[in-house]
């Protein structure tokens, strides 16, 4: 079966489509990817052959593995993801990694896999140190950067937000299920946080992976993106590519404590933008590369 499903793929020219055959068919099977390896000898039932059939063909129709199997992997753990919720990407786990590398330098409580704290949980900067390290993320769409920072970092409080009922429904759902203590709340743009914030103070970090694609770049996305997932998610309103960044730049940072951190996932031709942008407000920022070394993590501290 493993070998027709390849075979069927690779006809789709899928670039992945040896890896996306084995999620497919272990889906399937109800076996761990690895387990496919280890139960060649087991019959197959006609039922199994027929959902990994309806799987293969929705697949070659270019409807997303993730949406199809309904999750994806982010950070060594599985999200949950559907119809209406922007799937996790690799590159977004550079946000978490530089979130802990700034949590870490403060001292602030971290252990890989570990559960979250309660909301109230103290920073861990010297024996005085009473306030909680506070995280805020605008847009959280799966929940993915919030739950596993909630995770990575327990002694964070963390307040996710997203304009989507839905996307926040599903955020919700996968930090319950990976036992993740964050707070959630619906609302457009930065006006939620900037609510908590005039409620509980500052945030000492405050991360997005906004829209960030133009209207003019629609041609260039894979059929499985611009057909299937949710457009809110991809376009910048108006399809004004650099809309979130300028806002964040300028709105943002006025969120964070002095000292505090803005990283914003950035569109691979958005690097020149943002440090004109952070510039323009006399903003020292640094724009991190992704393995394939294109710009990829905005970085501004808030001025002390």
């Amino acid at each position: 079966m493993l070998d027709l499903a390849k075979a069927f793929l690779e006809r789709k020219e899928l670039p992945e489509w040896r890896l996306e055959a084995e999620l497919l068919v272990a889906q399937a099977l109800n076996v761990s990817r690895m387990g496919l390896f280890l139960i060649f000898e087991r019959p197959v039932s006609g039922a199994e052959v027929d959902l990994a059939r309806d799987f293969l063909v929705r697949r070659g129709r270019r409807e997303p593995t993730a949406y199809i199997i309904g999750k994806r992997e982010f950070y060594c753990r599985d999200f949950a993801v559907g119809p209406g919720v922007l799937i996790p990407r690799p590159e977004t786990e550079l946000l978490v990694d530089r979130a802990r590398e700034l949590a870490a330098a403060l001292g602030v409580e971290g252990d890989r896999g570990a559960h979250a704290e309660p909301a109230g949980a103290e920073r861990g900067q010297g024996e005085n140190a009473k306030e909680p390290y506070r995280i805020a993320e605008l847009g959280t769409g799966s929940g993915c950067l919030a739950v596993t920072l909630a995770l990575e970092i327990p002694g964070a409080e963390i307040i996710a937000t997203d304009i989507s009922a839905r996307a926040l429904e599903q955020a919700r759902a996968n930090g319950e299920a990976l036992g993740a203590v964050v707070h959630w709340q619906v609302g457009d743009g930065l006006a939620p946080l900037a609510e908590c914030a005039a409620r509980n103070g500052p945030f000492d970090l405050l991360l997005s992976n906004p829209p960030y694609i133009g209207g003019d770049e629609a041609g260039e996305l894979a059929p499985e993106v611009i057909d299937y997932e949710p457009r809110e998610a991809l376009f910048a309103p108006g399809d004004e590519r650099d809309y979130w960044l300028r806002r964040l730049v300028a709105e943002g940072v006025e969120l964070l404590k002095p000292g505090g951190y803005l990283l914003v996932e950035l569109g691979a031709a958005q690097g020149a933008a943002a440090r004109e942008l952070c510039a323009a407000r006399g903003l020292s920022c640094e724009v991190r590369r992704d393995l394939a070394g294109l710009d990829r993590v905005l970085e501004v501290r808030r001025p002390v």
